[in-house]
């Protein structure tokens, strides 16, 4: 049986990994989740600028074939998309090797391969004296993508 010392511990664990994944500064448990509301709530408007821009863009993908790649700094590590309005086989290993390349680490991943290619990853640096920034992180992941294309894996 799981003791309150446990249950304390494990929710201080997982308000604390909170806390890092919306780049909040609180210390107390209600301050932490309002900014993480605070936090969601601005992805829910990035969200649907995205998707604005991705409509937009939905009669001009023809000249720009190639997946949209954004990149966010977290208090420990990046927040990594990937969107393509078609599938992408074969990209996502590039995506991986890329990450390889730079050691980082994927702590959180989620993809979808069907009829669109979506990937949304946080990652962090392995090495503790190596600093990458978000920019690095991007171009790295932009020539995955570029060589992935070129390769010829592509749907």
């Amino acid at each position: 049986m799981v003791s309150e010392e446990q249950k304390r511990a494990a929710l201080h664990e997982k308000l604390q990994h909170l806390r890092s994944i919306t780049n909040s500064h609180a210390l107390n448990k209600t301050s932490i989740i309002i900014d993480a509301s605070k936090y969601i709530e601005k992805l829910k408007e990035k969200v649907e600028r995205l998707n604005q821009e991705i409509d937009s863009a939905g009669t001009s993908s023809v000249h720009n074939p190639l997946p949209m790649v954004t990149v966010e700094t977290l208090e420990k590590g990046f927040l990594i998309n990937v969107f393509s309005a078609k599938g992408c086989s074969g990209l996502l290993v590039s995506i991986l090797e890329a990450f390889e390349e730079m050691r980082l680490t994927v702590l959180e991943a989620r993809v979808s391969c069907t009829d669109t290619f979506r990937f949304q990853a946080v990652g962090e640096n392995e090495e503790q004296g190596e600093t990458i920034d978000a920019h690095a992180v991007k171009q790295a992941v932009g020539q995955a993508i570029k060589n992935w294309s070129k390769s010829g894996d592509q749907d």
